[in-house]
């Protein structure tokens, strides 16, 4: 074994075959009544975990925009090639140099049978420029305003690039519904982070799907809306059952006995085993998701020196992990942008040599090593926990001594919010498909007004990139603001500013009769509601 945990792995190979058992006997259960509903199909799916709430506003995370596509809408969304498609919105048109205008369609219904209008869209942009997770996004924007009844102005700051980007993040809520107070007297639209509201219970969109059942952790159901506005939907599916397992190796027994129709991710240690099954189909595509270590400089003063973070930086060996533990489905990296991004620097290598490790950390003063914690999620990416462990004992080798505590991202996200771990792992797909939004949440500077660096754990800050950043979003020069991507990019890891891992890939796989190619997409988002199943 490469890291040297075969100890551990026994024990946890016991662990899992009971969890595999007492899972898919869950799974059968379930699933044993949910064959199919009257007129349609019924989608029997596992993912490695469910939302961990209702509200499309809590926290800026892929579950939560999953659920988001069937239950709400977008103004607009993006097509498998990366192309804009009308959504909520049926046009739009650049009215000036600031100001975008969006014409909605007209008749289309929330859940609750009220119509859309542009007062709705109004509401929930404000509510999102309130939310912790997601105001950084909307800080270069300046107002949202109702025209008419059904045309909306999203006017900037000043000249933006990617204002169309961001109207995919725009799931036009149900004003009346979120207004008012519940039976405790609070205000129905607060969002209130891994806490009881009334958003986080209770939902009203104007997607495909409406929630009517759920137990957090073990079962969510949805059932298609009768009078849904999008009639040339070649979608069939009418009921959406979703069982959380969070051991992979469970969720491919499951799909591989019958159990579930669809599971996502799927660990790249059993796309031989599915590629050869003549019962199912397995999906992968790039990803452009960057798998990253957060050094929490607060909690660690020897992560203040910069020779440190290199250390560390030079002491993970990328290239194994992608091999060992990836199996070749992950792309090493040596900075935040992925290529074919504006900041993607193909000069900036993954870093790997353990004698300039140990020099640095003797250079620094720490040439006999310090102990730290380290927390991870055990089922939100790809190997996540196994990434974890080995990264921990290629940090031994400098002589830093890991105490690694792996959860369920439920518990997880809690914590990390908490800054609750002196090494902290996160995921981040950019949510505007651009180099900057990296930066925005997880370099620059963190800043509870705006909401930048609502990700940055690492307390890492550097006035130069929160200038820089802040300069590409009015630059409209492609060229030119490439250039100032790529510049950051530089100095984060001249910097080490934080510790780049990988690049995951995606893997998805079904029932032959369950047609996901066509609903699968690099944002991980798969659009449930055009699935068509045999």
């Amino acid at each position: 074994m490469l890291f040297g945990l075969d100890g551990k792995r026994r024990v946890e190979r016991k662990t899992a075959s009971m969890t595999r058992f007492l899972t898919l006997f869950l799974v059968a259960l379930l699933g044993s009544a949910t064959i199919a509903t009257a007129g349609g199909k019924t989608l029997r799916m596992a993912y490695d975990a469910d939302p961990t709430s209702l509200d499309p506003h809590e926290q800026l995370a892929s579950a939560t925009l999953q659920l988001s596509h069937l239950v709400f809408d977008p103004l607009v969304r993006r097509r498998q090639d990366n192309s804009f498609e009308p959504r909520l919105a049926e046009s739009w048109e650049q009215i000036d140099d600031v100001t975008l205008r969006f014409h909605l369609r007209e008749g289309v219904k929330f859940h609750s049978g009220r119509e859309l209008t542009a007062d709705d869209v109004v509401w929930t942009f404000e509510r999102l420029k309130k939310s912790p997770d997601f105001k950084a996004l909307y800080e270069p924007f300046e107002s949202a305003t109702a025209v008419d009844e059904y045309t909306v102005d999203i006017v900037t700051k000043a000249p933006y690039p990617l204002t169309l980007n961001l109207a995919t993040y725009i799931f036009p809520m149900d004003r009346v519904f979120y207004s008012g107070t519940d039976e405790n007297g609070r205000p129905k639209d607060a969002v209130v982070k891994h806490g009881a509201s009334f958003a986080s219970a209770n939902i009203s969109g104007t997607g495909p799907f409406r929630v009517t059942k759920r137990e957090q952790g073990i079962r969510l159901e949805l059932e298609r809306v009768d009078d849904y506005w999008d009639k040339d939907s070649p979608g069939n599916v009418d009921k959406i059952v979703l069982t959380p397992i969070k051991e992979p190796a469970t969720r491919v027994a499951a799909l591989l006995a019958g159990d579930v129709d669809f599971i996502a991710p799927v660990p790249p240690t059993d796309f031989r085993r599915l590629e050869a099954a003549s019962c199912c189909t397995l999906v992968t595509m790039p990803s452009t998701r960057i798998l990253t270590f957060e050094l929490n400089q607060d909690r660690v003063e020897a992560f203040k020196d910069p020779r440190v973070r290199k250390a560390m930086s030079y002491a993970i060996n990328r290239e194994g992990i992608a091999k060992k533990i990836m199996r070749g489905f992950a792309t090493p990296a040596g900075q935040l942008s992925p290529e074919g991004y504006a900041g993607h620097d193909p000069a900036l290598k993954p870093p790997y040599d353990l004698e300039k490790a140990k020099a640095l950390m003797k250079e620094a003063g720490y040439e006999d090593g310090f102990s730290v914690t380290m927390i991870a999620p055990n089922n939100r990416y790809v190997g996540d926990a196994r990434i974890a462990e080995a990264v921990a004992a290629m940090l031994a080798k400098i002589n830093i001594k890991v105490d690694l505590q792996t959860m369920p991202k439920a518990q997880y996200w809690q914590r990390f919010d908490q800054r609750d771990g002196d090494i902290l792992m996160i995921g981040w797909q950019s949510d505007t498909q651009d180099s900057a939004n990296f930066y925005e949440f997880l370099a620059m500077t963190p800043d509870a007004t705006t909401g930048y660096g609502q990700y940055n754990a690492g307390a890492y800050s550097n006035p130069e990139v929160d200038r820089l950043t802040m300069q590409t979003q009015t630059m409209t020069d492609p060229e030119a603001r490439a250039e100032v991507l790529k510049e950051i990019e530089r100095i984060l890891a001249d910097d080490a500013a934080l510790l780049p891992l990988q690049w995951q890939h995606l893997a998805w796989a079904a029932r032959k009769n369950v047609n996901i190619a066509p609903v699968v997409n690099a944002i991980d988002m798969p659009y449930l509601a055009d699935l068509v199943i045999d």
